[in-house]
């Protein structure tokens, strides 16, 4: 089946991101050439640099047979990202409270108020994304949300969300009240812990699902 209207203006490369991060190319899924032209309506030579790229950037890796395929996140490679993601989250609340406007950070409440009613795991992760987005936008620093950018892509790897244990739900709302109450209190040092301490319990959400997924 051919990828439509999402694909229009997206270079072969953002396509296949763009795949990855919708979960329609999954973890050890093989990367065949012509299945993928087909798929997205392109010729194999775009599609055969657009899986270089992938692999230059570890999101494809050798497969048990000839080609690539959608890599895996292993235990350490996991650890490695949430530590940058932890870091990069304590520069964004330091650059935010000191940016941010007060219409941004009003945003970022309603978002909170509109979370509280949403309870599909699927609807919450979605959510949860523009949320972080957003505090990103408040920074107004092109080279963060750069590197946070990189970063998003590569835990799309990630299969399923936290979400789908409904005490991180619960936890995880109670956490981005925080980030905004010392966001708009403009405390800098509360909305770091805070948001580090969020990224900390996603962590430890992420292990739980590993774990339970190898039983």
């Amino acid at each position: 089946m051919k990828s439509t209207g999402r694909d229009a203006g997206l270079t072969p490369f953002e396509i296949l991101l763009s795949a990855i991060e919708a979960g329609e190319l999954q973890p050890g899924e093989r990367l065949q050439e012509t299945r993928l032209a087909e798929q997205f309506g392109l010729s194999r030579t775009p599609i055969r640099e657009a899986l270089h790229r992938l692999e230059t950037l570890g999101l494809a890796e050798p497969g048990p047979q000839r080609g690539l395929i959608i890599a895996h996140i292993s235990y350490e490679r996991l650890r490695q990202l949430f530590d940058v993601r932890e870091g990069l989250e304590r520069l964004a609340m330091d650059l935010a409270v000191a940016a941010a406007s007060e219409e941004e950070i009003a945003l970022l409440q309603e978002m909170i108020n509109k979370e509280a009613t949403l309870t599909d795991s699927k609807a919450l992760h979605d959510h949860n994304r523009m949320f972080h987005r957003q505090i990103y936008r408040a920074t107004h620093n092109p080279y963060l949300n750069e590197m946070l950018d990189n970063l998003r892509i590569h835990l799309s790897l990630l299969r399923g969300t936290t979400y789908e244990l409904k005490e991180r739900a619960e936890e995880a709302k109670r956490e981005h009240q925080a980030i905004v109450d010392a966001l708009a209190r403009r405390d800098r040092l509360a909305a770091q812990e805070a948001a580090c301490q969020h990224i900390r319990n996603g962590y430890r959400a992420r292990l739980t699902i590993l774990s339970q997924r190898e039983r």
